[in-house]
């Protein structure tokens, strides 16, 4: 059991793949949590999937207003927030030569800016004790061909986490970043475009379990880290993708 009944959670991205799985599996645990994404009918079927207490609040992880409407309302309907899982992000895989401005500042956009806003807006509204667990990549240190940038934007969480678990020393938080290797995602197959068959097979092939990953496996393990059961684990990055990035 990991005593998760009761608490207030935000998932972010949480409309579809890993976020989604993520928000159901607290859900099953008895947490009350808050769905947000830029598409409020997504949301909205994804609430109606999950059931029970969820909620979802259209908001977009990039604007600071937006964020700030949203912690805002977290507050008003809850009181407080024990659990933020900072999981909106993206990629655009491009090599070298052809990478665009527009694909460089939306992934830096969205996968460290937003992690920064996200964090910052959750601290005025954490309890006395919370943990804060960001979704990274195994491309933060196997980012493979054509995903230079978005593998870049990963690598930089890892070095904000490790500044921000000094920072927050002795305010009741912990911190974690959970980094997926390759998810059986809608998302993921849309990477790969026309060639996705043999893309998957790649991935399955370079894994040393024979497969890529569940949602459902990410979201047990961010689980694990929202709960009192990893209560002294702080400033790790864990990846949960098989072993394929030692490889």
């Amino acid at each position: 059991m990991l005593n998760l009944n009761g608490k207030v959670a935000l998932v972010t991205g949480a409309s579809k793949g890993i976020g989604f799985a993520i928000a159901k599996k607290l859900a099953d645990e008895g947490v009350k949590v808050v769905l947000t994404g830029r598409g409020k009918p997504e949301l909205d079927i994804a609430v109606n999937k999950i059931g029970g207490d969820t909620v979802g609040i259209a908001s977009d992880v990039t604007s600071q207003s937006s964020l700030n409407d949203l912690f805002s309302e977290i507050r008003n309907q809850f009181g407080r927030l024990d659990i933020l899982v900072a999981n909106a992000g993206g990629g655009e895989h491009a090599p070298l030569g052809q990478i665009t401005e527009q694909q460089i500042d939306k992934q830096f956009a969205t996968n460290v800016k937003g992690v920064v806003l996200t964090m910052q807006g959750a601290l005025a509204v954490f309890g006395s004790s919370a943990s804060a667990i960001i979704i990274g990549s195994s491309a933060s240190i196997d980012p493979g061909p054509t995903m230079s940038i978005y593998g870049g934007t990963k690598a930089a969480v890892r070095n904000m986490l490790r500044s921000w678990v000094s920072e927050l020393k002795g305010k009741g938080i912990r911190i974690n970043i959970v980094s997926p290797g390759p998810t059986n995602t809608d998302s993921l197959r849309e990477a790969f475009g026309e060639h996705a068959e043999e893309g998957m097979a790649f991935l399955k092939n370079k894994s040393p379990i024979g497969r890529i990953g569940e949602p459902e496996e990410i979201a047990s393990v961010v689980a694990f880290l929202a709960s009192d059961a990893s209560s002294y684990v702080n400033g790790v990055e864990l990846f949960a993708d098989g072993g394929a990035s030692q490889t």
